[in-house]
């Protein structure tokens, strides 16, 4: 017998609401008449199990309505909150519940219910230089009713992928341009991440083909940036590159797209790590010894790896230096020597290293140097350690035109001798420099001259007025009361600065009066000071100096003498940064002491009478300083042979033995307690680190520096570093 249909059944009613849709179920008798379902079925069963519906109990009886799976499954979702809920947080399992329900309703009129999201979907499309990937919304899409659904006929769906297209499509249509040099990116990054979610379909002609036959290798890309030696290496496919592996993904350089062999990129990494301690794409820096080693390591790496490659990593033949010498500009060039093993023709031009990469090389220790476009070749290790620190010098003096100052010239001279190069032309004129002053031609003196020259002052004037025709500057240092002021006096020719201590100006005005007489001079000092464009001398201060550098030096002097120039022996100070920017065709420093404690406060001297003589002052301090402080044999002999035509100091015993000795008055001071505590720290301090160190053969500047110290606290505490006023 055939089976009676319910009595009752359940209708599903969908309707927009805005932006998203209401549910509500109806109860619908065999009369045809509704009525909404306003409580879970759960509780209607419970009900009908007591008692009839009745006039106080409105609704279906439990017998007359057999709920489906289906039907239980959506009220389940539904839970407590019934008529017109629509569970948006469920929808997947919502529309899997109602797609197996035959009777449902959208605003009234009938509809079906899929389970299957609808997606959207993607095109590659040729477009003007490139490709152009445009994703779509899916042609059976009708419209959209709410958000995260849509209706394809007669059949609502879900959209899956709005994070891409939007809750309701509104981002539709996507695209975007890529360029050939972008489509490796596009084939192996974009599109196996795009297929993943949507369809593709590929419909340019311009996209590189997959299945390249290349194996993998280590790229290694070489540089030298100071005194570092920085390698990062690659994990490539291709020689050259075609693709490369970065964080496990294959990245498309140029030709098709290889196929990976994971095994074998497996074994260069694992060899990579074990012989050479690196990891593609991780910049490692090398310095000083660990340089060398990894230059080794290196070496033997190329050997094996790169047998078969197309060049080597580092070439065979030796560099050869050459100089270049035109007037006053100098240069060396290191070119690789004829005979190269790299598979270059003969008509190539040679390469070529740095210079200054060379010499950093070489004073690191390295073995190897980068060629300029590429490859690494061997020093010429025996020619750098005869000739390489003179030619750091020489290199680290020179303008940016690569003229060679003229203080340089009696070294760049020597050079040339040596390696029997000519000499730069128009060297002959300063010969003397070269030759211990034995040439030294004489100076005539000047005609309104009052006073009569002893010889060592007569050969002083003639070094002064040697050295200003040439355009050098420099560093008297004679002995206190050898008559610095009057020699400099006699070489003064043209607009002069003189610049001095205050307690030291009416001195300079009195030796002119009395020596030079015919000079007109004018003291540029006081509050309403102003300079005196007739003056042949102007007297001015270190302080002045400080306050008004910027008029000062705006002025063209024709020579510029700084008297007691230990003022400027800091370079930092106000004073010697203010000296360094004034103008001047002779520069002359005047000072008993040149250097007091610390080889800088020679550099500083230098520096403003010869600029680049003895370099930049870290370079000076690791070329000589350092080592003379640690006692390194023969710096301090060939820092005096080089700054020896500039520095000219005469002792009385020399020079004058007539003169009687000096008197020293000694007065004692008793230090207070609290000066005397800061004194015996600093003694206690001083004196073990002093006593180490000369016993490990450092120089005396160490034991000079802690007597200033010393000096300092004994004539107020506020002169230790460190110590408040």
């Amino acid at each position: 017998a055939a089976v009676a249909a319910p009595a009752v059944r359940l209708r599903y009613r969908l309707r927009r609401k805005g932006l998203v849709l209401a549910l509500e179920r109806m109860v619908v008798h065999t009369s045809g008449a509704e009525e909404p379902l306003r409580i879970s079925l759960a509780s209607l069963a419970g009900r009908g199990a007591r008692a009839p519906a009745g006039a106080e109990r409105p609704g279906p009886r439990l017998p007359e309505l057999y709920p489906t799976h289906e039907d239980l499954a959506i009220d389940r979702l539904v839970g407590t909150k019934q008529h017109g809920y629509f569970p948006s947080d469920r929808q997947p399992e919502l529309f899997a519940a109602l797609a197996g329900v035959a009777d449902v309703e959208l605003d009234r009129a009938p509809i079906r219910v899929s389970s299957e999201a609808i997606g959207p979907r993607a095109a590659v499309r040729d477009q003007d230089d490139g490709v152009a990937l445009v994703v779509e919304r899916d042609p059976r899409v009708d419209e959209v009713i709410a958000s995260g659904v849509v209706r394809c006929g007669g059949t609502l769906h879900l959209l899956r992928e709005t994070d891409l297209t939007g809750p309701k499509l509104e981002r539709l249509p996507l695209r975007r341009i890529f360029s050939r040099g972008d489509l490796g990116k596009l084939v192996t990054q974009v599109l196996p991440e795009l297929t993943k979610r949507v369809p593709v379909t590929v419909q340019s002609q311009r996209l590189p083909r997959a299945g390249g036959a290349s194996k993998p290798r280590i790229l290694l890309e070489l540089s030298q940036k100071d005194h570092t030696l920085s390698v990062v290496p690659s994990l490539v496919y291709g020689d050259p590159p075609e693709a490369r592996i970065e964080g496990g993904r294959l990245v498309h350089l140029s030709g098709p797209v290889p196929v990976r062999d994971e095994a074998a990129e497996r074994e260069l990494l694992i060899r990579l790590r074990d012989e050479l301690h690196l990891i593609p794409g991780r910049r490692v820096d090398f310095d000083g010894a660990e340089a060398i080693r990894f230059a080794s390591r290196l070496e033997a790496w190329d050997a094996r790896a790169f047998a078969d490659a197309r060049g080597e990593l580092f070439g065979k033949a030796e560099l050869v230096p050459r100089f270049v010498i035109d007037d006053r500009a100098f240069d060396v060039e290191f070119e690789l020597s004829s005979g190269r093993e790299d598979g270059e023709g003969a008509g190539a031009p040679p390469k070529r290293a740095d210079a200054a990469a060379v010499i950093r090389a070489w004073q690191d220790g390295l073995p190897l140097v980068p060629l300029l476009g590429g490859g690494w070749a061997p020093l010429p290790a025996a020619w750098l350690d005869k000739y390489g620190a003179r030619v750091a010098d020489l290199l680290a003096a020179r303008r940016d035109d690569k003229e060679v100052p003229p203080a340089a010239l009696p070294a760049l001279a020597a050079l040339c001798d040596e390696i029997e190069y000519p000499r730069p032309s128009g060297f002959d004129k300063l010969m003397p420099l070269l030759d211990g002053f034995a040439s030294l031609p004489e100076a005539p003196l000047p005609a309104d001259l009052t006073a009569t020259l002893r010889p060592y002052q007569r050969r002083g004037v003639d070094w002064l007025s040697f050295l200003r025709d040439a355009g050098l500057g420099a560093v008297l240092a004679d002995d206190m009361g050898l008559g610095k002021t009057l020699q400099t006096l006699c070489a003064v020719r043209g607009r002069t600065l003189v610049v001095c201590p205050r307690s030291v100006v009416h001195n300079w005005a009195d030796e002119i009066r009395r020596f030079r007489p015919g000079l007109r001079f004018a003291v540029y000092h006081g509050a309403r000071r102003a300079l005196d464009p007739a003056a042949d001398v102007t007297l001015t201060t270190y302080a002045v100096l400080r306050n008004d550098v910027e008029l000062l030096a705006a002025q063209a002097w024709d020579i510029v003498v700084l008297d007691e120039a230990q003022a400027i022996k800091n370079p930092d100070s106000q004073a010697a940064r203010a000296a360094f920017a004034l103008r001047a065709e002779l520069r002359v420093a005047l000072s008993g002491t040149p250097v007091e404690n610390r080889l800088d406060e020679l550099w500083s001297l230098l520096h403003f009478t010869n600029r680049g003589l003895l370099g930049g002052r870290s370079a000076f301090q690791e070329r000589y300083g350092r080592p003379i402080a640690e006692g390194a044999a023969g710096v301090a002999a060939e820092l005096r042979q080089k700054i020896r035509p500039f520095v000219l100091r005469r002792l009385k015993r020399e020079v004058a033995p007539e003169l009687p000795p000096r008197s020293e008055m000694v007065l004692y001071c008793e230090l207070e307690e609290a000066e005397r505590e800061l004194y015996e720290a600093v003694r206690a301090t001083t004196r073990k680190d002093v006593v180490e160190r000369l016993a490990q053969g450092a120089s005396v500047m160490a034991a000079l520096e802690a007597l200033l110290r010393l000096r300092q606290a004994a004539c107020h505490p506020a002169l230790i570093p460190g110590s408040g006023a």
